[in-house]
């Protein structure tokens, strides 16, 4: 038996393809921004609630992951869309902010002394991988969901929830230590 490859089968290849080369150069991009573009506000006056609202924001995409777990698995797929697509917007929203703070602040140096830093770095170098990961996998996610193949959107969603939750959240005790030890 032969198979017929079209365009029409080649094009998600395509787009998960963009997908992962838009989230690498994006990484990239932040790795830039964070460790060796100079910041902008010099004088370091300008929007310095950045931090706490990017907290805020990971924290609210956490709460509509759970949400929209709950309803996935009470089989309220309305309900599931909604939220995922709500954890979607908070985390967009905070990749901006993300981005704005670090344009004008820099990187912020965590002061903790003692066993506190074999505690705190650990979780930011497992924050930092997993939110590499977590990009491209849950556009990919989005992708197959939009595009109505829902086995492969439910197979991907199993990795891609507890990597965006896990990032959400540890993105939150990440502000907190920062915060608690400055």
């Amino acid at each position: 038996m032969t198979t017929v490859t079209t365009n029409q089968n080649r094009t998600p290849l395509r787009i998960v393809a963009a997908i992962i080369a838009l989230s690498a150069a994006a990484s990239l991009f932040l790795c830039w921004l964070v460790y060796y573009h100079a910041p902008a506000d010099v004088t370091g006056t300008h929007l310095l609630f950045l931090p706490a609202l990017n907290a805020l924001l990971n924290a609210l995409s956490a709460i509509a992951l759970v949400t929209g777990f709950c309803f996935i698995r009470a089989k309220r797929l309305h309900e599931h869309r909604a939220a995922m697509f709500t954890a979607f917007v908070f985390s967009s929203l905070f990749l901006i902010t993300y981005i704005t703070n670090h344009a004008l602040h820099g990187d912020m140096r965590f002061q903790g002394q003692g066993a506190i830093r074999s505690v705190y770095f650990p979780l930011l170098i497992s924050h930092i991988g997993l939110s590499v990961i977590a990009l491209p996998i849950i556009l990919i996610t989005f992708f197959l969901s939009l595009s109505g193949r829902f086995s492969a959107h439910r197979r991907l969603a199993r990795f891609t929830f507890p990597i965006w939750l896990y990032v959400s959240v540890t993105g939150v005790v990440v502000y907190a230590m920062l915060a608690a030890y400055r």
